[in-house]
């Protein structure tokens, strides 16, 4: 258990770390805590914080950082975060795809680190459908999401149909299949079938195939912007093997997912700290998240990721708003 004095001269590492990315003296952290204790005092806080795993020394300097232990310490209890100081930014409600778009660019742009959002996941099949005839047996299927999202699909048929037959099988497909998940089309389909006619049974069968598709392709879709912001973050250029896992992490968005997905449907933002946990297995990086929601449900995650000396106040910030922004735009978008 820390007393307050050792609370505050970690606290004041911490920050001062953060700020300056320089092991920390004793010298330095008397001016930067406030405090009136003597080097020797200190010194002695100091040995007995890097007894409890909280902070190290490297072996080039006799400064101190903090370790993740540390920084988890430092996040969970001393942290305190002024809301209001990011100026005026909106998301203005669009089309899902480029609102997620967008929101990442924001992340990035604002933190000067990598801003990533997992897209919703859709379950159901689609508001409105329509079938183009561009030549004999070949069709552009158009899908329009529940959420506004437009999917063009060509498909091919063993049918010549007519634009009439078209018009007819979409009319009919939107008067009665709007807004089913997946599974129960494709129930209610192998039921239906036998009394539909040939022509529209034919294409509704061509539409469940063209819109499970368009499903499988957007599924859990990780929009990611700014990984080049990293090379401008002193942590990695100065050892490339450090970047180039963090590019690796990148590269391999399924891996990202679950990062992310440990946000699960918790409310408001956490952060998981490089080293300290299986989640995130990089010890130099760091992952703020939060979720995101469209009408009070949780529908995505969103986050930055940056190394593990960051500025947590501002990046708290920064996806706090981010996350909220989205889900004003999502939920405004109809």
């Amino acid at each position: 258990m820390l007393d307050d004095r050792a609370k505050l001269l970690l606290k004041a590492l911490v920050e001062r770390y953060i700020a300056d990315g320089q092991p920390v003296g004793s010298r330095t952290l008397s001016r930067a805590s406030g405090l009136e204790l003597s080097p020797a005092t200190i010194r002695n806080v100091m040995s007995d914080l890097e007894e409890l795993g909280l902070i190290a020394s490297p072996h080039t300097s006799a400064g101190r950082i903090p370790t993740a232990r540390g920084y988890r310490l430092f996040v969970d209890t001393m942290l305190t975060v002024q809301r209001g100081h990011l100026g005026a930014h909106s998301l203005a409600p669009d089309q899902p795809q480029k609102v997620i778009s967008n929101a990442a660019n924001l992340l990035s742009s604002l933190s000067q680190f990598v801003g990533v959002v997992i897209a919703p996941k859709r379950t159901s099949v689609f508001r409105h459908i329509e079938f183009l005839r561009l030549s004999a047996r070949r069709l552009l299927v158009i899908i329009v999401s529940p959420e506004g999202d437009v999917q063009n699909r060509v498909i091919f048929t063993e049918i010549d149909f007519s634009q009439a037959h078209l018009v007819e099988a979409a009319n009919y497909l939107n008067a009665n299949y709007v807004g089913l998940a997946i599974e129960q089309v494709q129930e209610r389909l192998r039921n239906e079938v036998d009394s539909l006619r040939v022509e529209i049974a034919s294409l509704m069968s061509a539409a469940v195939a063209a819109n499970t598709e368009v499903l499988s392709e957007a599924q859990d879709e990780v929009v990611i912007s700014g990984e080049r912001n990293l090379l401008a973050v002193s942590d990695f250029s100065h050892d490339m093997s450090h970047l180039r896992r963090a590019f690796d992490l990148f590269e391999q968005k399924a891996q990202l997912m679950r990062l992310l997905d440990v946000t699960g449907q918790a409310e408001g933002v956490r952060i998981f700290i490089g080293g300290e946990s299986q989640v995130v297995p990089f010890e130099d990086l760091s992952i703020v998240t939060a979720p995101y929601e469209v009408d009070g449900q949780v529908v995505g995650k969103l986050g930055v990721v940056g190394p593990t000396r960051m500025a947590y106040d501002r990046m708290i910030q920064i996806v706090d708003i981010t996350s909220k922004l989205v889900s004003n735009a999502l939920s405004h978008h109809k």
